[in-house]
């Protein structure tokens, strides 16, 4: 079989890092790279040392090359929806890293392309591949926990602001919320099979981003810094999301699924001011319920492994893309919790709850069961 051949849009930090995932598979041939900015494609060619490999400063001309099987886009937020829908366009499979685009229109108008293509696109949520995730959504779907009624998520830097991009409103689209949040929805919707949100009431702040005590570019400070939000879904469960770049505290607490059998606390690996946040693997996870002799309290035994959770996102891809399965996690999954964050930043501005919502052609499998 021929090796699959793919290329990478955007010259940036995180391409380097799916520039050296892919140069881990024997079976994948990195062939172009394009960036906007002049020279910079090219200095990512040398600096991975991709001898084979074309530079673009227009991605456009990438995607007209006819041995291209798939691309990695690894742009700035606002390009996302315009990238992916030229590239599905053009009969390339799309791996895209988060957020999935700047406002919930851009998503759907992203999943009907993939849906009118055939094409591919899988959203990079690396946590996902952490084994821990999975052992968490099987006790979950066991029903060892009952019915779920209520699920708390999030996290909270202490500190852990980055600026340029991710800080202007235009470029982002939304700050914490988009940045680290999104990671936290994925965490719970996964695990509780994509359900189906109602409502959001939502309050967001920037206090410590427009502040120059404590952001070097508090002039330019755009996006919220903090968020908490109560969503309301089909099923009678409530969420209850927060998120943090900035605070006078050291952790926003645990994840946690009450269910009217049991509950499940599940908090996340580091420690250090930039940790508290779902972007990596399982810290611990404790299991409560009852028995005729009272309360138990049971540690989770976490499985122990060495797996790089960024490199697997990449080699799920280029494998689906490979043997011709389907996108590892599509698109239709994460445009519910874009339609989250989207309801949380009307709720925010409109200082009430606010509906979400969501097409119905549009469907996850979840949903329809």
């Amino acid at each position: 079989m021929k090796p699959i051949k793919v290329g990478i849009i955007g010259g940036g930090g995180i391409a380097g890092a799916h520039a050296k995932a892919y140069r881990k598979l024997p079976f994948v041939d990195i062939i172009a790279v394009a960036d906007i900015m002049e020279g910079r494609a090219q200095s990512f060619v040398e600096q991975y040392n991709l001898k084979e490999t074309q530079a673009f400063t227009d991605y456009h001309e990438l995607l007209r090359l006819d041995e291209l099987d798939a691309v990695s886009i690894c742009t700035p937020n606002v390009s996302h929806h315009q990238i992916s829908v030229d590239a599905l366009r053009a009969g390339k499979q799309v791996l895209l890293e988060k957020p999935m685009s700047v406002t919930l229109a851009e998503a759907i108008d992203m999943v009907n392309v993939s849906k009118q293509t055939g094409g591919m696109l899988s959203i990079g949520f690396q946590p996902r591949y952490d084994p821990n995730m999975k052992l968490m959504k099987d006790i979950v779907s066991s029903g060892e926990l009952g019915k779920v009624y209520y699920v708390e998520t999030g996290g909270g830097r202490r500190r852990g602001m980055p600026g340029g991009t991710f800080i202007n409103k235009k470029l982002a689209g939304a700050g914490a919320m988009a940045d680290v949040g999104c990671y936290s929805l994925d965490l719970v919707l996964n695990t509780l099979n994509h359900p189906r949100p109602l409502t959001v009431s939502a309050f967001t702040t920037n206090h410590f981003g427009t502040n120059k005590r404590y952001h070097p570019e508090a002039e330019k400070f755009e996006v919220e810094d903090f968020g908490v939000a109560m969503i309301r879904f089909e099923n009678d469960m409530v969420l209850q999301f927060k998120i943090s770049w900035a605070m006078h505290m050291d952790t926003l607490g645990p994840t946690m699924f009450l269910g009217t059998d049991g509950g499940l606390k599940v908090t996340p690996q580091g420690i250090g001011p930039w940790s508290g946040v779902w972007q990596g693997k399982v810290g611990s996870m404790q299991l409560f319920q009852d028995d005729n002799f009272g309360h138990l309290t049971r540690d989770i035994l976490l499985k122990d492994d060495e797996i790089n959770l960024f490199d697997e996102k990449v080699r799920d891809f280029a494998e689906a893309v490979r043997d011709g399965r389907p996108a590892p996690i599509p698109g239709e999954e994460i445009l519910i919790q874009q339609a989250i964050i989207d309801g949380v930043l009307r709720s925010s501005q409109e200082r009430r709850e606010v509906s979400v919502e969501l097409p119905h052609h549009i469907s996850v499998p979840s949903l329809e069961s």
